[in-house]
């Protein structure tokens, strides 16, 4: 199984947008880290996202560019400061491909609890629009196959 993580692109700033959709640039960002992901032929079984605009538009965007058959789920517990445990409890049993879109510092968390060190030890950094990809092996135990943050994609 593999796990994609996804941080939402570049948001507008509260004081200028309280929902903090997308910027231009942010939108851009992560449409070409979209293209470039589904030329990779990953196909995950379906993309989950938090409860806010700028995951769900981040989202979209992945949704748009694999495919409409990739179904897009809102989920509770993603938020930016949720705790980890219950996801990555969850995804012990998830045997089907599966990316998330979310924030910091919940995805630094989930993705150095499920690689086996404190989710307060910041493992990988993370970029907004940027991909990291984990898969779980047979014995439920994860590894770290590929990070790419936008700034390497043409």
């Amino acid at each position: 199984m593999r796990l994609y993580l996804v941080q939402h692109g570049a948001a507008r700033p509260e004081s200028e947008d309280p929902q903090r959709s997308l910027t231009e640039e942010g939108r851009r960002t992560v449409e070409r880290v979209a293209a470039w992901f589904s030329r990779l032929g990953a196909q995950p079984h379906r993309i989950e996202h938090s409860t806010k605009l700028r995951a769900r538009q981040t989202a979209e965007i992945f949704a748009s560019k694999l495919g409409a058959t990739t179904p897009l789920v809102q989920c509770e517990g993603l938020a930016p400061n949720d705790p980890v445990e219950p996801v990555a409890e969850r995804l012990a049993g998830e045997r089907a491909d599966l990316m998330i879109v979310g924030h910091l510092p919940f995805l630094s968390r989930l993705a150095s609890k499920l690689l086996g060190v404190d989710p307060e030890h910041t493992l990988i950094r993370f970029h907004m629009g940027g991909v990291v990809c984990l898969e779980k092996d047979e014995q439920n135990r994860w590894q770290l196959v590929w990070a790419v943050p936008p700034e390497l994609v043409p």
